[in-house]
This record gives structure tokens, sequence and C-alpha cells, in this order.
């Protein structure tokens, strides 16, 4: 019997899948619930299960693009599995042919060699008329071969020399065209899409950073023994601020669709990982709900999921706000992109220590730029401030206003 595979539904709205790796080849035996290849959707790259065990036969190449429900193999469920391969056989040997008797050619006479002509003080000088048309002509008299007596520059060697048009410099000069991967082109998409449909615009600020530090190194260590290896990182910090802030300012949390606006009493905050296929956004859900622990367990989670490729298209459905941290690679400041439909983002970066002015005093502290992109159809300067600065407030006091004054307890310790 042949079983006709075709390409499952990842998911709601995708109706085209790109053939990224075949993990078999035509004509192997597989096994039922085996992954026979790697589909990448606009959303994640998933593997692909044979439904039965057979000879398979492959009917789309590596890089087609696929509709769902489009066969893309056979597998003869009929073929039997084959045994396994016979012992190589013994190749004879076969005897070196004999060496046959060289024989003496005569010799032939090399020519002789022209000793090369010495230098002198006139080889590579140009005469005072060659001289003048090299100059018109800007060119080099170093790179002009002269003909004149001892290797001097004659006007006729000037009037044919021609401008170099660039000198190699002996390093590669290759390129290659690839296909970006149908993730790496939704992207694409969907970031100039935000450029061109948004009103986007971005606004900045700093943060001190000593408060949370001062946190984190009090606690941070019997917090990963308390919780079974899940760390006291930034995230949770910035998620717990930003929820706090999406409360106080809700237009920030809302969305744009068509002449409507479209409101959220809950947080699901996407949170920008870098994985092996590029950058994915997987969503926290109900962050408001959430205990530091559970913002940390949650995001550890995600990124590793991310960092296997396991991330399905259900981790990155949804989300309310983003936050993305471009310090982990560096980034001292950036304007973030919207990752519609939502209207707003908060990009963290990288901490310098720098001076600042305390109380009339300049003192050093670890200091953060962050920035907020928002869509400002929907966000006006009022709200984009009001909200930025809301969460500088409660980094810079996050165990009054995100620990409701109580670190052990917020940390459960």
């Amino acid at each position: 019997m042949i079983l006709e595979m075709k390409v499952p539904s990842p998911g709601e709205s995708i109706t085209e899948v790109e053939i990224a790796t075949w993990l078999v080849k035509d004509g192997d035996y597989v096994e039922k619930d085996q992954a026979i290849a790697e589909v990448d959707s606009d959303k994640a790259t998933l593997e692909l299960p044979a439904e039965a065990s057979g000879i398979i036969t492959l009917k789309a190449e590596e890089g087609d693009a696929v509709a769902v429900g489009q066969v893309v193999c056979l597998i003869d469920t009929g073929a039997a599995k084959p045994e396994g391969a016979a012992p190589a056989k013994e190749e004879k040997k076969e005897e070196a042919p004999k060496a046959e008797e060289k024989k003496e050619e005569p010799k032939k006479e090399e020519p002789k060699k022209e000793a090369p002509a010495e230098k002198t003080y006139a080889t590579g000088t140009p005469s005072p008329a060659a001289r003048k048309i090299l100059d018109e002509k800007n060119i080099d008299p170093a790179t002009v071969s002269g003909t004149g007596k001892g290797g001097r520059i004659t006007k006729d060697d000037a009037v044919n020399a021609k401008a170099s048009m660039g000198t190699p410099t002996g390093g590669s000069r290759g390129s290659e065209r690839t296909k970006l991967s149908m993730l790496r082109r939704k992207v694409a998409e969907r970031l100039v899409s935000a450029k061109n449909e948004t009103a986007m615009l971005t606004t900045f600020n700093e943060v001190n950073m000593t408060p949370i530090n001062k946190v984190r190194n009090e606690f941070k260590d019997e917090f990963k023994a308390k919780h079974a290896g899940v760390s006291l990182g930034f995230m949770s910090f910035f998620t717990k601020a930003v929820v706090r802030a999406l409360q106080l300012y809700p237009d920030v949390n809302s969305m744009i669709d068509g002449d409507y606006k479209i409101s959220y009493d809950f947080c699901d905050i996407s949170v920008a990982v870098s994985g092996p296929k590029g950058l994915m956004v997987p969503v926290v859900r109900n962050a408001e709900a959430l205990t530091f622990r559970g913002v940390e367990a949650e995001i550890k989670r995600l990124a590793l999921r991310a960092r296997d490729g396991q991330i399905t298209v259900d981790d990155m459905t949804g989300g309310t706000f983003t936050i993305s941290n471009g310090g982990v690679f560096g980034s001292m400041l950036s304007t973030p992109i919207i990752n519609p439909p939502q209207s707003g983002i908060l990009g963290m970066h990288n901490i310098i220590e720098r001076p600042i002015a305390v109380d009339g005093k300049v003192e050093i502290h670890p200091m953060m730029y962050v920035a907020l992109s928002y869509d400002h159809r929907i966000i006006d300067g009022r709200e984009s401030v009001g909200f930025l600065v809301a969460v500088k407030e409660g980094l810079e006091n996050p165990v009054e206003l995100l620990m409701d004054g109580n670190a052990r307890k917020a940390l459960e310790l």
C-alpha cells in the first residue's frame, strides 16, 4: 500500500511551509514516527514525523515551498524492512604491473638564460617629457616599466602607459548566494511592515542598576539553592517592572484592529531570545500572576526550547508587549522595532559604569540605557514617557515597588 504523506498544518493562519532539510534519502526505509524532515514555517522550525513504516519516495526538494496539505513524500508500507548490509567481499589484490624498462631519451639542451639587466640609477626614472605626461595622467612612475637605456622611462613609455584599475590585494574575493529561510523571510517582512504601517516613535531613559545589583548579590546564591538551579537574573526584575508600568498605563498594553482599540486585562510578555534559526519571541503568559521564581523558570524553559530548536508556534503566538535584551550582545543604545500587532517594545542595553550626580555629588554607578518604541497611533507622548519612567522607578526601587517591601517573601526564600 502506498501512503501519501501531506504537510500538516503547523498552526492557525499558516498556509505554506518550506522543506528546510530532508533527514532521510530517497529509497530509505523509515520507521513510524521517525523524523524524516525539518520544515520551516513563518514562525518556527518543526520536525515532520513518518506516518508509517516503509520505503520512502521523496516528492519535494530541499528549499521548496509547499502548501499545507500538499503531498511531499510517499511511503510504501508493504515493503519489507531490509536486512543488514551483507559483509563486504574481499577484494582480490591485483598484481602490480611490472615496471617497464625505461628507455633513455636523448638529453635536450636547455636554452641559455640571459642575465637580467643590471639596475642603475636610471632604472624607473622618467625623462622630463615622460614625467610631465605621467603627471597629467596621474600615473605613478613606479608602475611603469622603462625601455630606455638602463631602464629609463621614455616619452613613448609614458604615452603608452595606462592607469591602474586597482591593486590586487591577494585576499579572497569569493561570494556565496544562499536562499533565506522562510522564518528569516517572514521576520524581514514583519519588520518592514512594522516600519511602514505604524507611526513608530522611540523614547529613552536611563536606569541606575545599583539597587537591583544589591538585591541580587544578597539573595542570588540562596535563591538558586532554594529553587532547583533557577538563577535570579535581570529579566524577572524587568518583567515585573514592565507589568507594573502596563497596569499604570494600559494604552501601552493595547492594540489597533482597524478602527478599534483592543485592550487587555492580562500581561503576556514576549521575550526576544536568540536561537539557531534566528530571533525567536516566545511568550511568558500571564506574567502579572507569576512570582520572581515563576518568571525566571519560564524564561529559562523557553530559552532552552529555542536553543534546542523545539519552540512551537503556540509558544510564540500572542503576546501583548515585548522585551528585547540587546545588552547581552554589547549594544549600548538602539531603537527596537515593534513586534506587530503589539503597540510597544522595551529595549534593554548593556550595563556600563558611569559617573552620575547623586545628591549634588558625583558618584560612579552601573547604568543602563532603556528605550521604548511605541505606536503613536494609539499611544500618546504622555503615556509613553510615563510608562518608561514607571519602569525606571520600579527598577531603581525594586524592594518597595516590585516586592511589596519584603524581598525575602517576594523571592520565596
